[in-house]
């Protein structure tokens, strides 16, 4: 179809030039200008075809933002990877005595038995935050540990270990006393008292909430 009209074009555009080269009235003129345009008329238009920009599915979903929780204080005691604090101690001779009645009230703590003399050591690295003696606990060590986040504590010792002071930087496995029966322990019943509690802060070594060691006490404790 297009072809056609398109040779019909030429034909009339060649006879309108024809018209015009050898003087032919005025209204042939007209008539072969206007078939010319009234056949220009019928040709196809091109028609360009805009197409929107491109959008994301409607039913696209933007991936959240992840956020990392605040690990639980059991969570970030088992990440310190405690050892044993008394040399020598292999976990499966650790009792589990944190719930054990102790004179009307729960002990929050665990007894590790061993020799009189047994040397006591830094379950975590941290520093010495106060060492203290008392009518319970007889002589004891309060330990930070490297972020202020857990007061390790260690009761009836027999003696400090030589230079030991308040505000000193410790390692894991460094000898800081020694096994005893200080305080209400039984005199025949040598062991090391061993409490984790969350530190409160502002300089209250006393009264945090203590949390179970045991379940964290799973290597065997070796000096430094």
């Amino acid at each position: 179809m297009v072809a056609r009209l398109r040779f019909r074009g030429s034909r009339l555009h060649r006879q309108l030039e024809m018209a015009t080269s050898s003087g032919h009235s005025t209204t042939r003129l007209a008539i072969a200008a206007l078939s010319l345009v009234s056949l220009a008329a019928c040709l196809p238009v091109p028609v360009r075809t805009v197409y929107p920009p491109e959008k994301p599915p409607s039913d696209s979903v933007t991936a959240p933002t992840r956020v990392n929780a605040p690990l639980a204080p059991e969570a970030m005691l088992a990440a310190r990877g405690l050892i044993i604090p008394v040399e020598g101690v292999d976990p499966s001779r650790v009792r589990d005595s944190y719930t054990a009645a102790r004179g009307g009230r729960t002990h929050d703590a665990v007894d590790i038995m061993a020799p009189r003399g047994t040397p006591v050591i830094a379950a975590d690295a941290g520093t010495i935050f106060r060492l203290r003696q008392n009518d319970a606990g007889g002589i004891t060590i309060y330990q930070l540990d490297p972020e202020e986040r857990f007061v390790y504590y260690y009761a009836h010792l027999d003696r400090y270990e030589k230079g030991l002071v308040e505000g000193m930087a410790i390692k894991q496995g460094d000898v800081l006393g020694f096994v005893g029966t200080t305080g209400n322990a039984p005199k025949d019943t040598p062991h090391l008292h061993f409490q984790v509690m969350l530190y409160r802060g502002r300089g209250q070594y006393w009264g945090g909430e203590p949390i179970n060691p045991h379940p964290y006490l799973t290597r065997s404790g070796r000096r430094e």
